[in-house]
């Protein structure tokens, strides 16, 4: 791979950065009972006994929360509401901005707890 000759040395590609991030988001949770990886929606994923809880898309962290923590998360400026493409939002799933894996890993975490039991810890 060459380097465009327009970055300068040693800048950090955007998405390589966001990879490295969900890489470590995702190496904490495979470790656990029922969690899973793969491709969903054309992005890398979670599952928990087969239903996703986070991916990422478009380089931002995508978990699913109950309707209300996503309202005020997005309130907050925290978070936006994920629309998959189609100009319609949705509700229990909010759009993380790139962050460091600490931080996605709370969001994660929220998420696996909700979906795997219905109610977020």
């Amino acid at each position: 791979m060459q380097r465009s000759a327009t970055k300068k040395k040693g800048a950090v590609n955007a998405a390589g950065k966001t990879d490295r991030a969900f890489a470590a988001v995702a190496a904490a949770f495979t470790r656990r009972k029922g969690v899973t990886t793969g491709r969903m929606f054309g992005s890398d994923g979670l599952k928990v006994d087969g239903k996703v809880f986070a991916m990422v898309v478009k380089g931002r962290l995508v978990v699913k929360l109950p309707a209300e923590r996503v309202e005020a998360l997005v309130a907050s400026s925290e978070a936006d509401y994920f629309d998959p493409g189609h100009g319609r939002r949705m509700k229990e799933w909010a759009a993380i901005p790139p962050a460091t894996s600490a931080a996605w890993l709370n969001y994660a975490e929220a998420a696996l707890a909700f979906v795997a039991g219905g109610r977020e810890r």
